[in-house]
């Protein structure tokens, strides 16, 4: 019998979240963002791959103005940040709520 292995429960930082948003797009400089969640897998950065209905952990989040949180969902993930020259998971690595 093989035993079942239960995924990361996804972390809630409602602090990081409500900063984020104060901060402008990190694409165009737009203010009014969004906390956009990276859903991309990168083992480089610490940061595991998600099932189906799945979100990722607060910390893997950036800003993203309406407009570019929308077309970051309507293309390939990883396209989408290639085409601004932008690492994601740099980006919300780099991203530290002040203290």
């Amino acid at each position: 019998m093989s035993e079942l292995r239960q995924k990361e429960p996804r972390v809630r930082d409602h602090k990081r979240l409500a900063w984020l948003r104060t901060l402008p797009c990190a694409v165009c400089g737009k203010t009014n963002t969004e906390a956009a969640h990276i859903r991309t897998a990168s083992l480089e950065h610490g940061k595991r791959g998600l099932g189906m209905q799945e979100k990722a952990s607060d910390c893997w989040t950036v800003p993203l103005c309406n407009e570019c949180h929308r077309e970051q969902h309507s293309m390939n993930e990883m396209a989408f940040w290639a085409l601004y020259g932008i690492n994601p998971f740099l980006l919300a690595l780099s991203l530290r709520v002040p203290e």
